[in-house]
């Protein structure tokens, strides 16, 4: 079986170390060692002045929307996770959706100011699998407007946007670290923000809001993360630059396999600073794509539709034409990726898919020399090439 990912699990030695210290200090959470160590060591790896270690992604974003008391309607990404969404609807706000663009899958800029109303508080796009919005852009429109910029950052860690970390954007950024996740530990997620206040107003309400032994300055939740994910956090954070490496060429690999298929690759701006963390591929149509799914879990290899459906059908918001997201999201497939996947794996993978469509899968033999090619130069190669197919 080939399943669509699979989680970095560190020695188990290595881990049964940590927990040998949590039973000795019978400290479990509550801003444990672990959990201080992990913050330092993440910051010192992400260059970061601030963040905090919280307990998935999705409180994150609520804690987010929370802090900087966003009311009325926030303006968002029909093409993410349904936490994006819930978030913003469990907070009371109205998500009011814009369309994405049809090459980086990203909210499309050019549609936002178009969908700002008085009400509007917020601006809270998403980096789809790890790409870079136009910050520039949306920074633009936020301040224009004197609108709040989140970012769900969930698929980027290891990404960087000129020469500093995609979590240093915005007004604050939030990301996962769920088992899933290209960094994990186990269930986890973090929030990032530059001002140092509003990381001491989030700090507080991590912890219920308790601002002193017995005294409370903010409305809090439990959103403490405990000893055991950090350990775990502990025993990846020194492997990621392996693993990056590794989704990297398996993605580059993937990319040469699969430069004759009809089917659209996601438009990478920064191929060098970004994660590699996801393969999404665009089918010409929802029925090749259903094809293709089905032939591939016939032979036990599994894939996902990330993201589907647009999240502006959900049955608790209000619903609204996203042509463009509603698009992609009927068509595009996540394929297997992951630090262990083998590259006879991938290779049945790209056969099986060539085969599907009709194509002659049996390539003339690769260049001796393939591997030593410039990777990102290959990949806006062929990414260039295939996003100007309709």
């Amino acid at each position: 079986m080939i399943p669509v990912t699979k989680p970095f699990l560190p020695a188990e030695k290595e881990f049964k170390g940590y927990v040998k210290t949590i039973w000795e200090r019978q400290w479990l959470t509550n801003n444990g060692p672990l959990v201080n160590a992990l913050e330092l060591k993440l910051k010192e790896y992400l260059g970061l002045d601030h963040l905090l270690y919280v307990t998935n992604g999705t409180i994150a974003l609520q804690l987010a929307i929370k802090a900087l008391e966003l009311s009325g309607e926030v303006i968002t990404t029909p093409f993410s996770f349904v936490a994006t969404t819930s978030s913003i609807v469990w907070q009371g706000c109205l998500p009011v959706f814009v369309d994405i663009d049809a090459e980086t899958f990203n909210i499309d800029p050019a549609k936002i100011e178009a969908a700002i109303t008085p009400k509007t508080t917020a601006i809270l796009a998403t980096h789809v699998f790890g790409n870079p919005c136009d910050i520039e852009a949306i920074q633009a429109i936020a301040d224009k407007h004197n609108l709040k910029v989140i970012y769900d950052a969930a698929h980027c860690f290891g990404v960087r946007y000129k020469n500093k970390s995609i979590f240093e954007y915005g007004d604050i950024s939030v990301t996962s670290f769920h088992a899933t996740k290209l960094f994990h530990t186990i269930e986890g997620g973090g929030v990032f923000t530059k001002q140092p206040e509003l990381l001491k107003k989030m700090a507080i309400m991590r912890n219920f809001g308790y601002s002193g032994v017995d005294t409370f300055s903010e409305q809090g939740i439990n959103a403490k993360n405990c000893e055991l994910h950090a350990a775990m956090g502990l025993c990846n954070l020194p492997h990621i630059d392996s693993l990056l490496q590794k989704r990297k060429k398996l993605y580059m690999h993937y990319l040469y396999r699969l430069s004759k298929l009809e089917v659209r690759f996601q438009k990478i701006e920064y191929p060098d600073d970004y994660n590699y963390a996801y393969f999404p591929v665009v089918f010409k149509s929802e029925k090749l794509m259903l094809e293709s799914k089905e032939k591939l879990e016939l032979a036990q290899i599994y894939c996902r539709r990330y993201f589907y459906p647009s999240l502006s059908a959900l049955p608790y918001v209000k619903n609204c034409a996203m042509p463009v997201c509603e698009s992609i999201a009927s068509r595009i497939l996540c394929l297997p990726l992951y630090h262990s996947l083998a590259t006879s794996d991938l290779d049945l993978i790209a056969r099986m898919l060539m085969r599907i469509q009709n194509f002659d899968g049996n390539r003339k033999e690769e260049p001796a020399h393939f591997s030593n090619i410039e990777l990102p130069q290959i990949a806006l190669k062929i990414n260039n090439h295939r996003i100007n197919v309709n």
